[in-house]
């Protein structure tokens, strides 16, 4: 049973969910503030968070930026349908994805899976363990699940991960956005959404720019990205 924290102040839907969770093989723990919502995702007790954003006390969004100060613990946010605004917000400080209310509890799971699948280190033997894909200075080890850029540790989302995971192995190249979503998020990109763009966008913060002040990760408007080889 794969542990998910539901932060949600609606106990109807969290009691629900929980039982379809259950059904799935996930064992779900429901609070329902924000400030046990904190508490509990940063306890390393769960593999993944559910979190909605309109709590009581501290909203989800705060909850958010407080827990990746501290951990990656993959999260999914449970936004008003409609509100744009509270889903890039969450997409910026680091949410792997979002989910509108109200939602199908099969959706939900669905979105789950692909996330867990991103951020867990696939089954794989020593030597594929080892196996490494890297451009320039940036060497990411996919069965690890880890990144370096140069000498540093690059702190990725899972996310995060599978996006520079996708450029890098197409270094040099254009790389549609359609492709990084099938690659990254596990499903076709859907218009006006713009999940790719806003992770593009932290990945490039975290890589820092080039000598000339240019990003690492270049843009082809209405088209894709590229990662620069150099």
């Amino acid at each position: 049973m794969t542990p998910v924290l539901l932060v949600d102040d609606d106990r109807e839907l969290t009691e629900m969910l929980a039982l379809y969770l259950a059904r799935e093989g996930f064992c779900a723990t429901a609070v329902a503030t924000g400030e046990e919502g904190e508490a509990h995702a940063l306890s390393g007790a769960y593999q993944v968070v559910v979190l909605d954003v309109m709590l009581p006390g501290i909203s989800g969004i705060d909850v958010l930026r407080r827990v990746r100060a501290r951990s990656q613990v993959p999260v999914l946010l449970l936004t008003a349908r409609g509100d744009n605004i509270d889903r890039i917000a969450g997409l910026e400080l680091g949410a792997d994805d979002y989910v509108p209310k109200p939602s199908s509890p099969g959706e939900l799971v669905a979105r789950l899976r692909a996330i867990l699948r991103r951020v867990q280190p696939q089954a794989a033997s020593d030597n594929q363990a080892l196996d490494a894909v890297s451009s320039g200075a940036l060497t990411l080890w996919p069965g690890r699940r880890q990144a370096q850029w140069g000498l540093a540790t690059l702190d990725l989302t899972g996310t995060e991960f599978s996006l520079l995971e996708a450029l890098t192995r197409q270094a040099g190249q254009l790389v549609s956005k359609q492709d990084l979503s099938l690659n990254a998020l596990g499903r076709p990109l859907t218009r006006y959404d713009r999940r790719i763009d806003v992770h593009v966008s932290s990945i490039r913060q975290k890589l820092g720019p080039r000598a000339d002040g240019s990003s690492w990760i270049q843009s082809v408007r209405g088209m894709g990205y590229m990662l620069i080889v150099e």
